[in-house]
């Protein structure tokens, strides 16, 4: 019994997803044609094999990443973006205490 109440308590820890240190805070703008996705008032290209995870932590396809979401995302040294991750609000709210 104590070993279930400790594992239910320490669930929402284990819940939290590492974000990349090297990523940069955005918001996905209009849609665009594959492989271009639009981050703010940027137009960038997306790197081969790279990839969309969303609040859920599943992968996602490029379609189904919608406008004006909180977003992290990673360059690759082409410039290209790698990964993008879509931003839940508590980690928002994380990101916005810690700047």
């Amino acid at each position: 019994m104590l070993l279930l109440a400790f594992l239910v308590c320490a669930a929402p820890a284990w819940a939290q997803r590492a974000l990349p240190a090297d990523a940069k805070r955005g918001q996905t703008g209009d849609i665009q044609m594959l492989p271009l996705v639009q981050i703010g008032y940027e137009t960038r290209r997306l790197a081969p094999g790279g990839v969309i995870i969303d609040a859920n932590n599943r992968a996602i396809t490029h379609g189904q990443l919608r406008p004006l979401t909180e977003i992290l995302y990673v360059l690759n040294r082409d410039g290209d973006v790698s990964r993008i991750i879509v931003l839940t609000p508590e980690e928002q709210a994380r990101l916005d205490r810690a700047n």
